[in-house]
């Protein structure tokens, strides 16, 4: 911890039994953090191409391209813990790892969203929407990382942080399942899931960066 905050992002799952089989099991096979870093990009990119399919499907295709889709959310966020947990906890950090913790990431968030975006293309602004919700995701870890450059803390918080904005995501994929059975237009519930995203990736940007300019300020 810094006088201020976490040093690490707060994940309850990493000190969990399975998480630390897992990633002992990783390292043992000589997988390390990068190539779990490179796999969270590859695992949201597959997401992000089933989320483009269900954007122009119907039946059955679509139905096995939303849940693949759901799938690679909680794959991406596994990645994610895994790759921390071989370089702090498995001393396998390298020079250039931080780098492969921080544009991964950023490349899963963008490519994710921009698929949610051409899932919803049917209604008015959703490939426009899936962008914005995209850049708005960026821009909350931009806010966190600038305030480090700034010699202030990781600021982690506001209402939608990564997991928790991945996991709305989920949820807005799966309901969308049912949007055939309901009656409701294609792809109007990850239209109304990325309002919601976009709406918490603003608010969040702006906590984060108050957050870091109370700490600037009384700093002096």
């Amino acid at each position: 911890m810094t006088p201020t905050g976490p040093l690490r992002r707060p994940i309850p799952q990493r000190s969990a039994g399975w998480a630390t089989a897992a990633a002992s099991a990783l390292q043992r096979t000589g997988i390390r953090p990068n190539h779990v870093s490179v796999a969270s990009v590859v695992t949201a990119l597959v997401g992000a191409g089933c989320l483009v399919v269900a954007g122009h499907a119907d039946g059955a295709l679509r139905t096995v391209a939303l849940l693949l889709a759901a799938v690679c959310i909680p794959l991406r966020l596994l990645c994610n813990m895994l790759d921390g947990m071989l370089a702090v906890e498995g001393g396998l950090r390298t020079p250039t790892g931080d780098l492969y913790n921080e544009v991964p990431d950023r490349l899963s968030d963008l490519a994710l969203f921009v698929g949610a975006g051409w899932a919803a293309s049917s209604v008015a602004g959703g490939v426009t929407l899936g962008w914005l919700a995209g850049a708005l995701a960026v821009l909350t870890a931009y806010v966190r990382t600038l305030g480090v450059s700034l010699g202030c803390a990781q600021q982690f918080g506001g209402i939608l942080p990564k997991q928790r904005r991945m996991w709305i995501l989920m949820g807005g994929i799966l309901v969308s399942l049912f949007e055939p059975v309901l009656g409701w237009h294609p792809g109007i519930v990850l239209w109304l899931t990325l309002v919601v995203v976009v709406a918490g990736c603003a608010v969040t940007a702006v906590t984060r960066l108050g957050a870091t300019a109370r700490e600037l300020r009384a700093r002096g």
